[in-house]
């Protein structure tokens, strides 16, 4: 019960993920924004291990464990996150959410590659009709609706989606303290987007209102959420009952995005979300009758 009430409260604060960044992308660089919100988790997350006494378990660890942690955050939360940011500034907030959620499909192909889950008939076919969804959803983009570069986006949003997904099963094969794993990571993808930002955009002040969302996006979106997602995959037996949970971001996200973004509710995306709403159904009811 304990990773579902995770993978719950994780889903429902995602939800806010694209509109916020649409927001902000408006007014200051991806990387910027990113840079900033990751040292908001990284701090966030500081503080909450020396309070309960974790920041101890990290003499427990050597160097080559912290150079796989930053190789993690690497990976898993900087590209991931540059590209997925990026994404949404080039397609409709609403369309990047849904085509990023390719990623919880590659979660379960690379737990049957890395941990040797098993890949049933329906599994498959549960990920087929979710996959169609995404299919739908590309197929039906206009960039009048975005104002980008919808090609370029849709690249990023699927290759950021490939890296969260290995990301996610690298992280729970190396079985570290999430609390401690969490907080490096979010450490080198602070250094790595400030790095990177500084040589290649213009970093300009921020205002009152905009350092309310890089809280949000640090500390609740970041610290919070991902930690809690960690927690869930840790805790989970079957990785893809909890990668399924992971579908029903984008179908409250576009609710999300129709009421603050103020973006129209395109019937291909709804149509999309049908399908993919499908898979996570499907993958429920063939969920509860594997035996574990």
């Amino acid at each position: 019960m304990k990773k579902y009430i995770f993978a719950g409260l994780t889903v429902l604060i995602w939800s806010t993920l694209a509109a916020m960044v649409k927001i902000l992308l408006g007014d200051m660089p991806n990387l910027q924004m990113l840079a900033i919100s990751s040292v908001f988790a990284f701090l966030f997350l500081l503080i909450l291990n020396v309070a309960n006494g974790s920041v101890k378990l990290m003499k427990q660890y050597v160097s080559k464990d912290y150079v796989k942690m930053a190789g993690l955050g690497f990976l898993g939360l900087f590209v991931y996150s540059a590209l997925y940011y990026y994404g949404i500034g080039q397609l409709t907030s609403q369309q990047a959410c849904i085509l990023n959620y390719l990623w919880p499909i590659m979660l379960v192909v690379f737990s049957c590659i890395i941990l040797r889950e098993k890949m049933t008939v329906m599994k498959g076919v549960a990920m087929a009709c979710s996959f169609i969804g995404i299919i739908i959803l590309t197929m039906g983009m206009d960039a009048t609706q975005s104002g980008g570069n919808v090609a370029v986006g849709v690249a990023s949003c699927i290759i950021a989606a490939a890296c969260y997904g290995l990301f996610s099963v690298l992280n729970k094969k190396a079985d570290y303290n999430q609390n401690i794993a969490m907080m490096i990571i979010w450490l080198t993808t602070a250094v790595c987007a400030g790095a990177l930002g500084v040589c290649t955009e213009h970093w300009g002040p921020i205002k009152g209102a905009q350092w309310l969302g890089l809280i949000w996006l640090g500390v609740v979106v970041d610290a919070v959420a991902y930690l809690l997602w960690a927690l869930a995959l840790n805790e989970a037996e079957n990785t893809a009952t909890i990668a399924n949970l992971a579908y029903m971001t984008p179908f409250l996200s576009l609710i999300v995005s129709a009421v603050v973004v103020k973006e129209k509710v395109d019937i291909t995306a709804v149509v999309a979300l049908v399908f993919i709403i499908g898979g996570i159904l499907m993958q429920s009811v063939v969920a509860q009758k594997t035996p574990r």
